[in-house]
């Protein structure tokens, strides 16, 4: 127990110190992106999503939003879902869309490192699993977020979605996070970090070669103009940058 209570707290001093140095990159990023998703759609450019944290406290978990406004039908979102917009597919593709999530782990409502945060309908269907998984912060990334970092493409050809997320994906998930409460160590939460670092470009990669291989001519251009968008982000960033440093493009 004293071991626990020691690595829950060196965890939390890690939180805190990781988003404050980051706080003004983060910045960087985020500023623009806000400037791009209220271009690309109307609507709020920050999406609060519910969900279940420590010891079963709903919260509100921050994003920047990626489907039209307002966005009917089923909380499970496919990779060819048509509410998303051109700019939103390209966020969830690098994972942008999870960005102001530092605000709920410097908040403490959530940790870099943790088990997927669900939603209070799917907790509901794994109550004993959860009374576990519930005992640590949900994490912005960990070994769940990993696996099913594209969980969209897996529920594509399902009939219904949330039937297949609750039959065929979210017992996958209860069991890899149960694995990570059980062996979680500070050690292993840094190999999580690293990994993660290398999901944007690999699920960028893979929605690249999806365009490849001839899919829908709307994909295409769904990709494309959220490429364009990507683009006028990346040289806001860069001059604000260099205008930051003294210097310029």
């Amino acid at each position: 127990m004293r071991a626990r209570t020691h690595y829950s707290r060196t965890r939390r001093a890690i939180d805190i110190t990781v988003v404050l140095l980051v706080v003004p990159l983060a910045v960087l990023v985020a500023l623009p992106t806000a400037i791009a998703v209220f271009i690309d759609s109307p609507g709020p450019v920050l999406y609060g999503a519910r969900r279940v944290g420590r010891d079963g406290v709903v919260f509100r978990m921050l994003k920047f939003r990626t489907m039209r406004f307002p966005a009917w039908g089923p909380g499970i979102r496919r990779a060819d879902d048509d509410r998303q917009t051109p700019f939103g597919c390209l966020l969830c593709s690098t994972r942008l869309d999870e960005l102001p999530q530092l605000w709920n782990v410097l908040r403490g409502q959530m940790s870099l490192v943790g088990p997927r945060p669900e939603a209070e309908e799917f907790v509901a269907a794994q109550p004993k699993a959860y009374e576990q998984i519930l005992r640590t912060p949900p994490g912005l990334t960990g070994r769940t977020q990993l696996e099913f970092a594209d969980e969209g493409r897996l529920l594509a050809d399902a009939p219904d979605a949330v039937r297949a997320y609750l039959e065929e994906v979210l017992p996958l998930k209860v069991y890899l996070d149960m694995q990570y409460v059980e062996t979680a160590s500070l050690r292993g939460d840094g190999a999580i970090l690293l990994r993660t670092f290398a999901v944007p470009a690999r699920m960028l990669l893979q929605r690249t070669e999806v365009v490849l291989r001839g899919r829908p001519g709307e994909l295409r251009e769904r990709i494309a103009l959220g490429a364009l968008m990507l683009a006028a982000v990346a040289v806001v960033v860069g001059y604000a940058a260099g205008a930051a440093t003294g210097g310029g493009l």
